[in-house]
């Protein structure tokens, strides 16, 4: 290693594990947009989203021992009071909030009346370097700057959009004009993913954090929520920015949805300036995991 090269560092990224099984809701949880959440879930979903999916990918991700791992979103399901305890539980076993940084999904504010609930039980897994837990936050390890957003809001039944909205916007542009004075590497994690085909499933506002990124820019963008693998790039203010979206971690493969896998993306300073690098590794036959493709992206 030369005096102006950096030992690489590896962030694991992850997302909608959609935590199974779903406990037994209350009657009085069956209201509104639950009860058509719970149909699909007892007639479909719990077939395809499986634990020990889930188990054999995040033992597979522990074992290639990434320095950073980040889940962007739909920890839960119906975001049940009885879903936020195991789902932080899993969380621990993935890995302490240190070395674990998660945001919230559209699934983990289901309903209004626990949109609250992700905050509360994901508290030491959300704040930022300065302890404070909301968005955007910042949290620098080794040369990452990754900078949390939220678009989890509660929406009307049949809807599954996402909205960043005018003060986080505005936070997020002052953060990046800070961060631009120093030499790191921004990965900007959001659950809803920057270009949809689906209105109902589209981040509301995201012409207006294209336009910011356009502006001021990120090195990476990853982000879960349409359950693909996903590779697209949009315009920097220094050219393309990648951004990457991956399958649900505990999705068997079904219809045009592929099975579970996650991203390792191995990033270094060098004399060029920054390398990244992504290993995409999944659920192939027998439950084995394996790698499915690794490509150059910066």
């Amino acid at each position: 290693m030369t005096p102006n090269t950096l030992a690489p560092f590896t962030l694991a990224h992850l997302s909608d594990p959609h935590l199974a099984p779903l406990p037994r809701p209350r009657l009085i949880e069956l209201a509104g947009k639950r009860v058509l959440g719970y149909i699909n879930w007892t007639r479909n979903r719990h077939k395809y989203q499986r634990r020990e999916v889930l188990d054999a990918l995040v033992a597979d991700m522990k074992a290639q021992a990434p320095d950073h791992i980040a889940v962007t979103g739909d920890l839960v399901n119906l975001a049940l009071e009885a879903e936020f305890a195991p789902a932080r539980a899993w969380l621990d076993e993935v890995g302490p909030p240190d070395r674990v940084t998660t945001i919230p999904g559209n699934h983990d504010a289901y309903v209004r009346a626990t949109s609250h609930r992700f905050g509360e039980t994901f508290a030491p897994y959300l704040a930022g370097d300065d302890g404070r837990v909301g968005f955007p936050s910042v949290r620098r390890r080794g040369p990452l700057a990754l900078i949390s957003l939220s678009t989890a809001v509660p929406t009307l039944p049949l809807l599954a959009t996402g909205t960043l909205g005018r003060d986080q916007l505005t936070s997020l542009e002052a953060l990046l004009d800070r961060l631009a004075t120093e030499d790191v590497f921004r990965v900007l994690l959001v659950h809803h993913p920057l270009k949809s085909d689906a209105r109902q499933k589209r981040m509301t506002d995201a012409p207006a954090l294209l336009a910011l990124l356009k502006r001021h820019g990120v090195e990476l963008v990853l982000h879960g929520h349409d359950h693909v693998h996903s590779t697209i790039w949009i315009d920097g203010p220094n050219g393309n920015i990648p951004v990457l979206g991956v399958p649900s971690a505990s999705a068997l493969a079904h219809g045009h949805y592929p099975a579970a896998a996650y991203n390792l993306l191995r990033i270094q300073k060098d004399n060029a300036g920054w390398r990244c690098e992504q290993t995409v590794r999944g659920l192939g036959a027998g439950f084995q995991i394996g790698q499915i493709k690794h490509v150059r992206l910066v």
